[in-house]
C-alpha cells in the first residue's frame, strides 16, 4: 500500500470517528435518558414567551409548548418520573448553554436565522415577528426619521443590535446605540428618558408595554423592518430530537391546540397583572400553522 493511500485511509477514518463522536455528543434523547433529567431554558422577562409570574415560576407560551414536548419525551423514553429542571438564560448565554449541553431546549422567543443555524438547531416556526421602535407617547416622535441624532437602546445579544446599526447607516440617522443587559433594563432606560427609543421585535415590545405600570405612556412608531421567524432552540445535528420536537408542534397546529395556546397568551389576560396583549395571530404565522416549516429567508 502506498503511503498516500495509507494517509487517505487514516484521514477518512478520523473524519468518520469525529462524525460518530459529534452525533453521540448531540444525542439529546440519550443524554436525557442517562441523566433522567430534561433541562428547559427559560427567559425571565420575554413576555409572553417565557417569563416569571408573581410566584417567580417560569410561565408563557413557549413554556406551554415545551411542556407538551416534555410529555412526549416521557412517553417515548418510557420515563414517567422524568425530572424537569428549569434554567434561566438570557440573550447572551442562551446559545452557548444549548451548545454545551447545559440546556436541552430553550423555551423562549429566539429568532431563527442562517447565522444561528450554523450554531444550533431550530424547530418549525412558532411565531413571526418584526422589529419596531417603542417610544414614550409624550415624546413627540412620529416616525423613525425623528430619531436622527438621538440615543436609542437595544438588548445585548438581540438581533436588534445589528438592526439598529443598519437602520442608522441606511437612513443616515446617526443614532447612538447603547445596549442594556435585558429587556427590563432597556424598558427602564426608555421610561426614565435616558434613551429616545427601544428597538426590539414587536411582540416583545408589546409584552413590555402591557406589563409596564402605565401602558398608555408608550407608543409604537409605524416603521417596521424585516420578517423574523421564532423557533424553539436545541443542539444542531440531532435529527432524532428535532423530529420529536417538530412532530409535537405540528400535531398541536393540526389539532387546534397551538391556536388555543396562542389565544391564551396573546389575546387573553395573562399573569402577573392580568394584562391582555391584544396581539392576534398574523397572516404570516397562520401560513406557518397551516404548513409548518423551519425555513427562513
Amino acid at each position: 500500500m502506498k503511503v498516500s493511500q495509507f494517509l487517505l485511509i487514516v484521514a477518512c477514518s478520523a473524519t468518520a470517528l469525529a462524525s460518530v463522536q459529534a452525533q453521540a455528543q448531540n444525542d439529546t434523547l440519550k443524554k436525557i435518558k442517562d441523566t433522567n433529567t430534561v433541562t428547559l431554558g427559560y427567559r425571565e422577562a420575554s413576555i409572553p414567551f417565557s417569563y416569571l409570574d408573581a410566584e417567580l415560576k417560569p410561565v408563557g407560551f413557549s413554556m406551554d409548548l415545551c411542556k407538551a414536548i416534555t410529555e412526549r419525551i416521557k412517553q417515548q423514553l418510557n420515563m414517567r418520573d422524568l425530572k424537569v429542571d428549569y434554567l434561566a438564560v438570557n440573550s447572551s448565554n442562551r446559545i452557548p448553554l444549548v451548545q454545551n449541553g447545559t440546556v436541552d431546549i430553550e423555551c423562549g422567543g429566539t429568532a431563527n436565522n442562517p447565522t444561528r443555524q450554523r450554531e444550533v438547531g431550530f424547530s418549525v416556526a412558532t411565531f413571526v415577528s418584526q422589529p419596531r421602535w417603542l417610544v414614550r407617547a409624550d415624546s413627540g416622535l412620529k416616525t423613525a426619521a425623528d430619531l436622527k441624532g438621538k440615543t436609542v437602546v437595544t438588548t445585548q445579544g438581540s438581533n436588534a443590535v445589528g438592526f439598529a446599526r443598519q437602520i442608522s447607516q441606511a437612513k443616515s440617522l446617526e443614532l447612538q446605540v447603547i445596549q442594556a443587559k435585558d429587556h427590563s433594563e432597556s424598558m427602564l432606560m426608555l421610561g426614565t428618558g435616558r434613551v429616545a427609543a427601544f428597538l426590539e421585535d414587536d411582540i416583545l415590545l408589546a409584552g413590555e408595554k402591557a406589563n409596564s405600570r402605565n401602558p398608555a405612556e408608550y407608543a409604537f412608531l409605524p416603521d417596521g423592518y424585516d420578517t423574523i421567524y421564532y423557533g424553539l432552540m436545541f443542539r444542531r445535528d440531532d435529527p432524532k430530537f428535532k423530529a420529536l420536537v417538530d412532530e409535537v408542534l405540528t400535531a398541536m397546529m393540526k389539532s387546534g391546540d397551538f391556536e388555543k395556546a396562542y389565544k391564551k397568551w396573546f389575546e387573553s389576560p395573562i399573569p402577573p397583572r392580568g394584562n391582555n396583549l391584544q396581539f392576534p395571530m398574523s397572516e404570516l404565522l397562520k401560513e406557518r400553522v397551516k404548513d409548518p416549516s423551519d425555513k427562513v429567508s
